[in-house]
């Protein structure tokens, strides 16, 4: 038997090679395509450019694998049955379930690996891809410059929009430009045209405006608006560089695409003790709007039980994940945000941040107490003053700022539990697509090449339609992070299981063309269907 296993996975490594070959090919070329424009005419090294090509196939891979295997177990077992092969292993006395378990065993060992892939070096991948990315968009920032849309000049200083942008000449039309170097105005220029350009030494930006208008508002006296007109205007930006620095990984801050499963672990705990302690003090003033908020318990989940495992074998994971703190995490819980506005003015800072605490307990309310009633404050409001010095106004501030702090933590809490079961999703539908796949093929011996495009395509986008359906939803808490992307698997896992179990059990044979045969079936049964109603 151990030939038979060898010789069933020895037909699967051809058409599993080429599928994972095409496939990433196809969605690389589509990637490199869009981002074609961000690289070309700005003087990179080859070095850059390589590394660049090499970064985008990790993420590529990762999507692109589990439909080559698909792919591989369908044309390998529809090839064996035309040929006339399982026939052959039926008369010898082997079952089909003999057959189909070495492709099982095979899927069980991509889904481990998928598993490690997606854990470790598909993170560090992605995250080294934002830092070279970052480090392109920084060189000749003239050519990086798109229409229609505002671009960041400097960051959180000044913003330039341009309607129309010649590459060639570097001339803009229609161009506004937003000032907010000084915190004391808000300035807004307008100009028909202008000419982008760097100094002599590479380093400064160079704009010169044509016949435009600039506006002029006070934050302190917003009534007031200073407006004045020019022919020409010349404005010069300071330290915006134009050679490539390669800026280390480590320095930048990481998204939930570029962090482990145990980086996302840690953000999850510490997000939810933020949110719980956010949802006390929210209950202390307005009990009302904490009913309606309440949290579910932080439970443990798979990302917590593989750190678990990870830390019972010695496994070393990657390094903490960079976190920009914003204001509102910084503050203690029993004093929320007093300025909810405030966004942090730090580039790379991620809104969502949490603060740092102990691990998550379990949340319940604290015992309500007798508080004085302020008279300004209707009693149907719900909302307890804690101190007489408490004015309504004050009161109401930090309501909604704690309603922000928690929502920003809550969002946190769900995202990243959201990446972290997509992480073992994605790695197990390997398994989920060779126990679809291979009691089709078997079933539908005569399809060929077209049952196979077929097939694939419709499994394809089920599959992916529902995963990101799930991780919509399951960001926006209408379903649990598990089901939203697990959903899809438990779905297509459970159609497999039940035609996998009724292998050897097929009703007609493999010398016709079953497709023509399950047509007539379902042909025969309509017509039956629309004799009964008459």
């Amino acid at each position: 038997m151990k030939i038979t296993s060898k010789y069933i996975l020895k037909e699967h490594v051809g058409p599993l090679v080429f599928a994972l070959s095409a496939l990433t090919s196809l969605l690389l070329l589509n990637y490199v395509a869009k981002k074609f424009g961000d690289l070309v005419g700005k003087g990179l090294p080859v070095r850059a450019i390589v590394e660049f090509f090499a970064l985008s196939i990790p993420f590529t891979v990762a999507m692109t694998l589990p439909m080559a295997i698909l792919v591989a177990t369908l044309h390998a077992f529809s090839r064996l049955a035309s040929e006339n092969e399982i026939t052959a292993y039926k008369a010898s006395g082997v079952s089909m379930h003999r057959l189909v378990a070495p492709v099982l065993m095979a899927a069980l060992g991509f889904t481990i690996f998928m598993i490690w892939f997606n854990d470790q070096v598909l993170p560090r991948a992605n995250h080294r891809l934002a830092t070279l990315t970052s480090d392109i968009s920084r060189k000749k920032p003239t050519v990086a410059f798109k229409e229609q849309i505002i671009n960041e000049v400097s960051p959180s200083r000044l913003y330039l929009r341009a309607g129309r942008i010649d590459r060639t000449t570097s001339m803009m039309r229609e161009v506004t430009i937003y000032d907010l170097s000084l915190p004391q105005k808000r300035r807004t220029i307008h100009a028909d045209s202008g000419l982008l350009e760097l100094s002599q030494d590479q380093v400064d930006l160079l704009l010169t405006l044509y016949s435009g208008s600039m506006a002029e508002v006070s934050t302190q006296e917003p009534a007031r608006l200073q407006r004045n007109f020019f022919r020409t205007d010349f404005i010069k930006v300071r330290g915006v560089g134009n050679q490539f620095e390669s800026e280390s990984p480590d320095s930048m801050y990481k998204s939930d695409r570029e962090m482990t499963i145990c980086e996302l672990q840690g953000r999850v705990e510490k997000a939810a003790v933020t949110r719980d302690s956010a949802w006390r003090t929210l209950y202390k003033y307005d009990k009302k709007t904490a009913a309606k908020l309440q949290p579910d318990a932080l439970r443990p989940g798979l990302g917590a039980y593989y750190c678990r495992l990870m830390a019972a074998l010695h496994i070393k994971t990657a390094a903490a994940a960079v976190v920009a703190q914003t204001p509102s995490a910084q503050q203690p819980a029993q004093q929320p945000a007093q300025q909810p506005a405030q966004q942090p003015a730090q580039q790379g800072a991620d809104p969502r941040a949490p603060h740092p605490g102990p691990p998550p307990q379990v949340l319940s309310a604290p015992p309500p107490e007798p508080q004085p009633h302020r008279p300004g404050l209707p009693p149907s409001a719900g909302v307890v003053a804690e101190s007489e010095n408490l004015s309504p106004s004050s009161l109401a501030v930090i309501v909604e700022g704690t309603k922000i702090q928690f929502g920003n933590a809550a969002n946190v809490v769900d995202g990243h539990s959201v990446e972290i079961e997509k992480k073992f999703a994605i790695a197990v539908a390997c398994f989920v697509f060779v126990l679809l796949g291979a009691p089709i093929a078997l079933r539908f011996p005569r399809g060929g090449v077209g049952m196979t495009i077929g097939v694939s395509l419709a499994v394809f986008g089920l599959y992916y339609v529902g995963l990101i359906v799930g991780e919509t939803m399951a960001d926006r808490d209408y379903v649990t992070p598990f089901w939203g992307m697990w959903a899809a698997n438990v779905i297509l896992g459970s159609i497999g299981l039940v035609l996998t179990a009724r292998l050897g059990r097929e009703g007609t044979t493999n010398r016709g063309s079953e497709t023509t045969e399950l047509l007539d079936r379902a042909r025969r049964r309509v017509v039956r269907l629309v004799r009964r109603r008459r």
